[in-house]
């Protein structure tokens, strides 16, 4: 048996003397260019999908969470300091949360967790900063259900942090992703949507996507995730140098315009501080939105309703419907006293003509409601004002704009007069007003 044939052997060598690879035709060149080309892409789509990324959100619960309350108790030993230090942050947070004053043991009932955030424990010493987890069914009663009554639409989260140059959002793991998917919006006025940042989400929401204005675009976006709007909270850290300490600026923006809201600053002392000034970043941009949504200003965007291929958004054409009808009907209404007049009367006696009456105009009004107070308050004022017959509410949408149709003895021009005089914003159209405060 001869020996095994080495590629480094002189026979390789010679065996393979003179040989060249075959050149494809021309057509079998452009096929082979295809295919590599179809092969690369797939390779950066699945590079980009594929790997370690997204955060799932890990607190989802709907009940009430209070944070970052700060407790430092002495007692006669550790586990009774504990004890009392547990039981002072539920008062706190109780008292935070807006309830009213409760015996500890109807408090102690409806506690359903203690998240310990930071905590130091001595021979007689407790020092620690809490966070208390209520029921909601329980605190409910105690609490109210105002809060629910004003939640938002749902809106798209995208967190957007900047570091080293370099702007990311669900392309990496980070930090900043991280926050928010552990923050827990059971007591938020906000009705979040926060993607994991796994699979399409890498390809469907990255920091190009905050920079685009398309509403086709944001739409298609949009609707794959059922959310109404977006909000950008922006994180931008800045390492004085490496382990030292960290300037955290945050930014809130929303819409598809990226429109900003607030901006402010936090510092950590060094990387072991840094969840926790972001778990505080993430409360604040919290409240920021939901101040933005009491003032009104966090509502959908309108045109982020209107539908692609020449279709019209539904309100709008009822909208144009109404118009028309009340248009028709005037119209009608001059016709009629126009044929009245042209026919002769003859009068057997002169009589005493009563005063004339001011005719009764149908007037499209469409009234911002962010929320069921501003809808009721809306109605009422257009209820008491002088000349108004009665009012048909057509369209409802609390959290952007309701529609309703008016009675009105008088013009338009008086009417946006009279809503003027009760401190409204006018904008006047074809047999229709917007009014806003």
């Amino acid at each position: 048996m001869s020996a095994p044939l080495s590629l480094s052997c002189p026979q390789f060598a010679k065996a393979f003397h003179g040989w060249r690879p075959r050149v494809p035709s021309r057509f079998g060149a452009g096929a082979l260019f295809a295919l590599a080309l179809m092969g690369g892409t797939y390779a950066l789509v699945l590079a980009q999908v594929s790997g370690d990324r997204g955060i799932a959100p890990t607190a989802a619960s709907a009940d009430i969470e209070v944070r970052g309350i700060a407790v430092d108790v002495t007692a006669d030993n550790p586990e009774k300091a504990r004890s009392e230090g547990w039981r002072e942050a539920q008062r706190k947070a109780w008292e935070k949360a807006g309830g009213p004053k409760i015996p500890d043991s109807q408090l102690d009932s409806i506690v359903s967790a203690i998240v310990i955030e930071k905590e130091r424990l001595g021979p007689k010493r407790y020092v620690a900063t809490l966070g208390v987890v209520f029921d909601r069914q329980r605190a409910g009663r105690f609490l109210g259900g105002a809060e629910q009554a004003a939640r938002s639409a749902p809106l798209l989260v995208i967190p957007v942090m900047a570091s080293g140059g370099a702007f990311t959002t669900f392309e990496l793991r980070n930090v900043w992703q991280r926050a928010w998917a552990e923050f827990n919006p059971g007591a938020s006025r906000i009705d979040y949507v926060r993607p994991s940042g796994a699979g399409r989400d890498s390809l469907l929401i990255n920091f190009g996507q905050t920079t685009r204005r398309s509403r086709t675009w944001w739409r298609s976006t949009l609707d794959q995730y059922g959310a109404a709007d977006v909000v950008m909270p922006l994180a931008r850290l800045d390492h004085e140098f490496p382990g030292g300490p960290i300037k955290g600026t945050f930014t809130a923006r929303y819409g598809p315009d990226s429109t900003m809201l607030e901006s402010f600053m936090l510092e950590a002392a060094g990387p072991d501080e840094l969840p926790a000034m972001l778990a505080q970043a993430v409360l604040r941009m919290d409240e920021i939105f939901a101040r933005a949504l009491a003032e009104g200003k966090l509502r959908p965007d309108p045109t982020l309703r209107q539908a692609t291929g020449g279709v019209m958004d539904p309100a709008i054409q009822r909208l144009i419907e109404i118009g028309r009808a009340v248009q028709a009907r005037d119209a009608a209404a001059r016709a009629a006293a126009a044929e009245a007049a042209s026919v002769p009367r003859i009068e057997a006696q002169p009589v005493i003509t009563a005063q004339p009456t001011v005719p009764v105009r149908n007037i499209v009004v469409q009234f911002a409601t962010p929320d069921a107070a501003a809808f009721d308050g809306a109605l009422g004022a257009v209820r008491a004002l002088a000349g108004v017959r009665g009012l048909n509410v057509t369209s409802t949408a609390v959290g952007g704009t309701s529609v309703m149709s008016v009675s009105f003895a008088g013009t338009q021009d008086e009417l946006a007069a009279a809503l003027q005089s009760r401190g409204y914003t006018v904008r006047q159209g074809q047999n229709a007003l917007a009014i806003s405060r």
